[in-house]
């Protein structure tokens, strides 16, 4: 990288480096520091609230490799999420218990087990990839949503049935509880673990999408014919593409449960999947900070929801037009897709990237 021209790269690997200038090195480090004075900053609820985005970034992360990469548009994440759940809290579950369950709470076994078991699944949903593209892809992965769905409502040897539902997988690391209270509380805790998955999974997606499978994936995103006639494997890559989302996605459905402690099968439905689509689009397809942000975002969206009628005085003045919490998320979630799509089809990352040249312009705005 040329000296003074933090832009200018002079070579390959400089340009494919990990963090390939110094502002994302110290971006990333400063991160870090922030996220271990989080712990000490916020109140105990919000904790649990920003372990549970850390989680939801990793499950949306496995999503944008799919579709914000690939460019395969799949509307069954929800499907892959309750495989990767069931599969831990089947593998940690109690042996004598009144649901199925083995015993192994070492989370070194029952996670890496959850995503591999989803990552099987994807692999088996990959030839449709292949024959089918678009709306007709969406389509036939919107299907699986609702077999699992019915599958998991039916099957209650594993989940319990509906209503009354299962435990989570436990956090446990070679006997020792991870989210019980010592130096920290659970919920610091639990943010922290949370917290460092996430950071393993993110640099992973952002080594993946720079490696020659991550060239590959754009390629076809862009146009998969041409890909296909300058030599990528269409077939090979699509299947790369959805064993890997689906890795991500069992991942963490196998941990996004444990910080509440249960689940039931009608958690996997239409609207979870909307939603991670929604993280998608808003934070910005196809990279892995925009990915992150829109987490966060639309994680964090629902405690402004709750408090919403209390700041705005015409809707807390008529009690009986009060719309409840999840009509509130279900508007605003339809409202900001929309208005991401027509004015800022980067998203949240788009803005940034806006902010940051307008800054480095300044004081000129051309």
């Amino acid at each position: 990288m040329s000296v003074g021209r933090p832009l200018l790269h002079t070579s390959y690997a400089s340009d494919m480096a990990m963090f390939n200038t110094g502002t994302k090195k110290a971006a990333f480090v400063a991160m870090l520091v922030l996220a271990v004075g989080v712990p000490f900053l916020f109140e105990d609820d919000l904790l649990l609230l920003l372990a549970t985005a850390c989680v939801v970034a990793i499950g949306a992360l496995g999503l944008n490799l799919v579709t914000g990469y690939a460019g395969q548009v799949s509307l069954g994440h929800a499907f892959f999420l309750a495989i990767g759940a069931y599969t831990a809290a089947y593998i940690s579950g109690d042996p004598d218990g009144r649901v199925l369950g083995l015993g192994v709470t070492n989370i070194l076994i029952w996670l890496p087990v959850a995503g591999l078991v989803a990552a099987l699944a994807g692999v088996l949903v990959a030839p449709l990839a292949v024959r089918l593209r678009g709306l007709y892809l969406a389509i036939v992965t919107l299907g699986l949503v609702f077999v699992g769905e019915y599958v998991l409502t039916e099957w209650n040897g594993l989940t319990g049935g509906l209503g009354t539902g299962r435990r989570a997988a436990t956090l446990e690391l070679f006997g020792y509880q991870l989210d019980k209270p010592g130096f920290f509380s659970r919920e610091q805790s639990l943010f922290l673990v949370m917290f460092v998955i996430l950071v393993v999974f993110g640099l992973a997606a952002r080594n993946l999408g720079r490696s020659k499978v991550g060239r590959a994936f754009s390629a076809i995103r862009d146009r998969d014919i041409a890909a296909g006639v300058i030599g990528v494997n269409l077939a090979r890559y699509k299947t790369i593409a959805f064993a890997v989302s689906s890795f991500y996605a069992g991942c963490a459905g196998a941990l996004l449960f444990t910080i509440g402690g249960r689940f039931d099968a009608g958690q996997f439905n239409l609207l979870l999947s909307v939603q991670y689509i929604a993280i998608v689009l808003i934070g910005g397809a196809g990279t892995v900070a925009g990915t992150v942000m829109g987490a966060f975002f639309l994680t964090l969206l629902p405690r402004l929801t709750r408090e919403l009628p209390a700041l705005v005085p015409f809707i807390s003045a008529v009690p009986s037009e009060q719309p409840n919490i999840f009509q509130l998320d279900a508007i605003l979630y339809g409202a900001l897709i929309i208005v991401f799509l027509i004015f800022e089809p980067r998203g949240l990352f788009g803005i940034w990237i806006r902010v940051r040249n307008y800054w480095k312009a300044w004081p000129f705005s051309y």
